[in-house]
């Protein structure tokens, strides 16, 4: 059985990897799952997003995870778009991640997005997933 939903997996790797107080996690490389770790980390997310030298075919990144007084930064992510249901929004329907504190990430014929600089251009997109 494949994988049907990569960008799922990858925001349940970050999870677990938290709750388990590990210092980074591993990612199997795809330009999306990169570009939502990117944004991660300009949002203040995460401290650092590298690839990884790649012995075999699969290349990975590494996400070196934040904490902040021994807590996860990431308090909650939760996947809004998924292959059997997308969420798609107009850019005056962007939705405010708990009053502006947290932050979703839409895909947008600009590219992978922040809420903050989808409104900025004024597009909307499909809502990938909410970071808090």
């Amino acid at each position: 059985m494949g994988m049907t939903d990569p960008i799922s997996d990858m925001l349940t790797r970050i999870r677990n990897a938290q709750a388990v107080r590990k210092d980074y996690v591993d990612i199997p490389m795809s330009r999306i799952k990169m570009r939502i770790a990117q944004i991660l980390q300009e949002e203040g997310y995460v401290m650092a997003v590298n690839e990884l030298p790649s012995e075999t075919i699969q290349k990975s990144f590494r996400i070196l995870l934040k904490y902040h007084a021994g807590r996860a930064v990431i308090e909650e992510v939760k996947r809004s778009s998924k292959p059997g249901r997308r969420v798609y929004v107009g850019w005056d329907e962007i939705p405010r991640v708990y009053q502006g504190l947290g932050i979703s990430i839409l895909s947008t014929n600009k590219g992978l997005l922040s809420n903050r600089h989808a409104r900025k251009m004024g597009v909307g997109g499909e809502l990938i997933c909410t970071v808090f």
